[in-house]
């Protein structure tokens, strides 16, 4: 479905993706570019999975417990008709949206819409999360962020699962997960 672009600045929207392990400060850098977006007047609308109720119902809430107000979805679809006369759309934990993601996002941005999205780029099993890779291959910017392997100290960029669990989405934090690096990830050591 195709959306004819309508709004005022018509031809001069994009879509910048955050993306990286977990850990890695994706929501900090979302929070922040917002934050810069109110600076210069722009209306901004913030959305979420509505399955991520991790620290918040409704808050995106990063690891440094910063918080902004957001609209949880259980659609892509739905943030849409939610972001009529905005400037700036931002979506939070974009890996665990469906599919159809990505072309929301197109649409957005056909609008004029600048669409900042953050996400994990790699599932626990180090591979491609959900709409993430399309996101990437559409994005105009991308951002990728990294954590501290928790074993050797070294730039880590997997997201290690400290159970055993094979389902792809598992909601947790420190608990559960771990940032590690590429060897010390493969490698597998337990904590």
């Amino acid at each position: 479905m195709f959306i004819e672009p309508h709004i005022k600045n018509e031809g001069r929207g994009w879509i910048e993706v955050i993306c990286g392990s977990m850990f890695s400060g994706k929501t900090e850098e979302l929070i922040r570019r917002l934050k810069r977006a109110t600076i210069a007047n722009l209306e901004t609308r913030i959305f979420k999975p509505s399955i991520d109720i991790r620290y918040d119902q409704k808050n995106i809430v990063s690891h440094d417990e910063n918080a902004v107000e957001s609209i949880p979805v259980d659609s892509s679809q739905k943030i849409i008709p939610l972001s009529e006369n905005v400037d700036v759309v931002a979506i939070d934990e974009a890996q665990f949206f469906e599919e159809q993601l990505p072309e929301t996002c197109e649409q957005l941005a056909l609008r004029g819409i600048r669409v900042i999205v953050a996400g994990l780029d790699m599932d626990y099993a180090g591979k491609p999360f959900g709409p993430m890779p399309d996101m990437l291959a559409r994005a105009d910017y991308i951002t990728k962020l990294h954590a501290i392997c928790m074993k050797c100290g070294n730039i880590a960029n997997y997201s290690y699962r400290k159970t055993k669990n094979d389902s792809q989405v598992l909601l947790g934090e420190k608990d559960l997960y771990e940032p590690r690096c590429r060897d010390c990830f493969y490698k597998g050591e337990n904590a």
